[in-house]
Formats: C-alpha cells, sequence, structure tokens
C-alpha cells in the first residue's frame, strides 16, 4: 500500500481482533473520543487565562490528566485489536501518530521539558481530524499534492528570476528600493503575485520607461492568473485522486470485513457441526444394544 493512502485507513491486510476491532472503530466510540479531544481542546485553552488558572487550576490539571487517561486506554485498546501481531498497528500513519503524543508524554526527559510537553498536548488537539472523513481527505489532497507543487514552486521561482532580472534592468538604476539587485527584484515580484499595491508600483515605474505597463501587465496574467489557475488545479486534481483513493481503501475494508465475518461463521458452523456429530454418535452408543 503506498504512504499516503496508509494516511487514512487500515491496511486491508491487516488481520485484526474482530470484535475489538468493531469496537474502536465504531462509530460510538469514535464520537467519544472525539468529544473527549474537544473537552481537552477546552481545557487546554482554559488554562490560557490567569483568572480560571486561578480559581481552577485544580481542576484543570485533573481534567487534562483524566483525558489524557482515556487517550492512554483509547492507545491501548487499538494495539489490543490487532490480536496476535500488534506490530501491523504501526502500519497506519495516525496510529504512529498517535503513539508519538500520547506516549511520548510518559517519557521522564519530556516531562521535564516544559515547552515540549505542552507541544505534545496540543498536538493531541489534531487527532480530532481522525475522526473527521473530509478533513483526512484534505490532509491527504495535500500530501498528494506536494510532487506537482514541487514542480509548480520551481516554475514560479523562474518567472520571478527572469522578470526580476527585466525589473532591475529597466527600473534598476531609478528605483533602487524597490527594483535595485535581482533579490529585491524578486521580492517585489513576488509581493505582484497577490497584487499588493500594484497600482502604486506602475505609477512609480511608468514614468521611467516606456514599457512599464507591458511588464506589469504581461507579470500580471502569466502570474497572478495563470500560476494561481495552476495551483487550484493542482489541488482540484490531488483532491479527486485523494477520494478515489478513499473509495478503493474504504471497498477493500469492506470486503475484508466481509470475509472475516464469513471466517467467523464458518469457524462457528464447523463447531456446531462438531457438536451435532458428537451428540449423534453418543445417542447412536446409548441405542446400541451392546451398550
Amino acid at each position: 500500500m503506498s504512504q499516503t493512502s496508509a494516511i487514512t485507513n487500515e491496511s486491508p491486510a491487516v488481520d485484526r481482533d474482530s470484535r475489538l476491532a468493531r469496537f474502536v472503530d465504531g462509530d460510538r466510540f469514535q464520537a467519544f473520543i472525539a468529544g473527549v479531544i474537544v473537552l481537552n481542546a477546552l481545557v487546554l485553552g482554559a488554562e490560557t487565562y490567569p483568572a480560571a488558572v486561578t480559581d481552577f487550576g485544580n481542576v484543570l490539571v485533573a481534567m487534562n490528566e483524566v483525558c489524557f487517561g482515556i487517550f492512554v486506554v483509547e492507545l491501548v485498546l487499538r494495539i489490543a485489536s490487532y490480536g496476535r501481531r500488534p506490530w501491523d498497528f504501526f502500519r497506519n500513519g495516525w496510529n504512529i501518530f498517535d503513539l508519538i503524543v500520547i506516549g511520548g508524554v510518559l517519557i521522564p526527559a519530556v516531562r521535564e521539558q516544559a515547552q515540549l510537553l505542552r507541544l505534545l498536548r496540543l498536538a493531541r488537539i489534531t487527532r480530532l481530524v481522525r475522526f473527521l472523513p473530509d478533513a483526512r481527505i484534505l490532509m491527504l489532497t495535500v500530501v498528494k499534492s506536494i510532487p506537482s507543487l514541487f514542480s509548480m514552486v520551481v516554475l514560479t521561482l523562474l518567472l520571478l528570476f527572469i522578470y526580476g532580472m527585466l525589473g532591475w534592468a529597466l527600473f534598476g538604476e531609478a528605483l533602487p528600493q524597490t527594483w535595485g539587485n535581482v533579490g529585491q527584484a524578486m521580492l517585489t515580484c513576488f509581493v505582484l503575485l497577490t497584487l499588493e499595491n500594484f497600482p502604486t508600483y506602475l505609477e512609480a515605474a511608468q514614468p521611467v520607461s516606456p514599457f512599464a505597463t507591458l511588464f506589469f501587465v504581461s507579470y500580471v496574467l502569466l502570474a497572478a492568473f495563470i500560476v494561481f489557475n495552476m495551483l487550484i488545479g493542482i489541488v482540484i486534481g490531488s483532491m479527486e485522486r485523494a477520494r478515489e483513493a478513499q473509495a478503493a481503501t474504504e471497498r477493500a475494508l469492506d470486503e475484508s470485513g466481509l470475509l472475516q465475518r464469513i471466517a467467523d461463521m464458518r469457524e462457528s458452523m464447523e463447531v456446531l457441526e462438531a457438536e451435532v456429530t458428537a451428540q449423534v454418535i453418543a445417542a447412536r452408543r446409548e441405542a446400541s444394544p451392546g451398550s
């Protein structure tokens, strides 16, 4: 399975204890954990108010410890749901993240670092994304769009460099604060990507060169429109691939769950058949004249 698909779902090949797995993956349990995460977020937010810490400091600390205890129990249950193959727990990216942000707090060296401890406590809030399917798709979209975004970044830097050199050649001597060197010129072009102060830059450059209008208009058309449209296209395409990957993984999980239920039913039928056979043999022995 690819790395991106492992971020959101379990691998269909993972064999998990059916009852416990259905419990920890059930809607009620996940809704409960999501509620605890929200409660933990409220507690962390309340701790930023000095008055709340003064009046309810002990209560906030106790609530935070209770939330952390629930997260530890959840983590143990998730590991136990893998039965005799607990190492399969690490095949899921979210499981590894949960282990780091929850188990990391238990390390004595981490508990002594106040800043690191606060970061881990804050990271626990981001686990809420795990229980929001649409948010998981958005995160998967970001991951899938990274290769295409890298190409777009290279293209954007090339465009900034070319127009930065042109801007330096046209306006460098007259406008040294914005076009005095290629670095400053590229920074000015980067600011123009958002069309920030575009009329101001254009008005200042028009008296300097007759090509100022052509320079700025062509740059805005190439950068502000084409680059941004490419970015939107990359994000939309990545989101479609992410949704397809999510749907394919869910179908695989449904098939895996169905096969597991069929295997459980077959095992139950074999046990029942063995019991019936034993009862029939016992009845025949009792009915036999020589018994």
